[in-house]
């Protein structure tokens, strides 16, 4: 490990920089199968309500942002228990279709731009909706599935078994070199000048080490030998948490693999900075854990954010 890179770690504790991993309500587990009071604060107005439709954010329409609604201002749909958040409890509810007057609108559409305690309840909504969606039937049988426990399990109507979310883990890393340059891509889809870490999901049998490795030679070329952990956070597309490494490379010459990656540049913090206060480049959103590993490895705020 460089000093610097075990000056970051002990600079910044693992979770402290992580937006979306600060613990922002209550999952109060041991409440969802408490008939009477979830029937009890539904009734409660004073308790909120986001609004989903296959798995997108349901937004009045004029309106630049999604809105938490009373339950009595909610549609008809699933109802799903997020937690209690401060004196109020949360609820998603899955509508079939979108009330009127109202537009639906993807998550990613605002994750940059809500707070963290917003962002991470949200999250936990369209995660859970996107599990709906995707898991109709009994993977076992085929059977109708029943929703229960507030929506964190599906039953099997046939066979009994029961389903619960799952969450697939990806690797997301920042790859410095001898002379403490980090290395960034970008996909040809993405705008002009815009640049983000590198990530990957883990494959079968293969620990999260190795597949930081895997992942940075397969994209861009580059052998990385020392791994260490950062932090996560949960990333609901549609269903993936991103654990945080920083990674040290052993070789440096870049050949990006033309799929995932189409370029990849190594950046100095003085090449960073002017080419971000210039608009020539594009780092990533202010709530992501790879913003939070490329203001760790910088030392600081950066501007030019997508």
């Amino acid at each position: 490990m460089t000093p610097h890179r075990a000056e970051m770690l002990t600079n910044y504790p693992h979770q402290a920089p992580i937006a979306l991993s600060v613990h922002a309500h209550n999952r109060v587990a041991g409440r969802r199968t408490d008939q009477a009071w979830l029937e009890q604060v539904w009734a409660d107005p004073g308790t909120r309500v986001l609004v989903l439709h296959d798995a997108a954010l349901v937004v009045p329409d004029g309106a630049d942002e999604p809105h938490w609604v009373s339950p009595a201002d909610a549609p008809a749909g699933q109802r799903v228990l997020l937690g209690e958040y401060g004196d109020q409890v949360r609820f998603a509810v899955l509508a079939a279709e979108p009330p009127a007057g109202t537009r639906t609108e993807p998550l990613r559409a605002f994750v940059h731009t809500l707070d963290a305690d917003e962002a991470a309840l949200t999250l936990h909504a369209v995660a859970l909706a996107e599990w709906h969606g995707s898991h109709r039937f009994c993977p076992r049988c085929g059977g109708a599935v029943t929703v229960s426990e507030a929506g964190h399990v599906l039953v099997c109507d046939s066979c009994g078994r029961s389903q619960f979310p799952r969450t697939d883990p990806a690797v997301i890393m920042l790859v410095t070199d001898g002379e403490d340059r980090c290395l960034l891509g970008r996909q040809e889809r993405w705008p002009e000048g815009r640049y983000s870490t590198l990530a990957g999901f883990v494959e079968p049998g293969e620990s999260l080490e190795q597949a930081v490795a895997r992942e940075v030679e397969e994209e861009v070329g580059v052998v990385v030998e020392a791994v260490d952990y950062f932090g996560n956070q949960p990333w609901p597309f549609p269903a993936s948490l991103m654990v945080g490494f920083f990674a040290s490379a052993a070789t440096t010459d870049i050949n990006v693999d033309g799929a995932e990656i189409s370029d990849a540049r190594w950046f100095t913090r003085e090449e960073m900075r002017a080419e971000a206060e210039a608009g020539t480049l594009l780092l990533p959103g202010g709530i992501s854990i790879s913003r939070s590993l490329v203001e760790t490895w910088y030392g600081g705020t950066l501007p030019g954010q997508w």
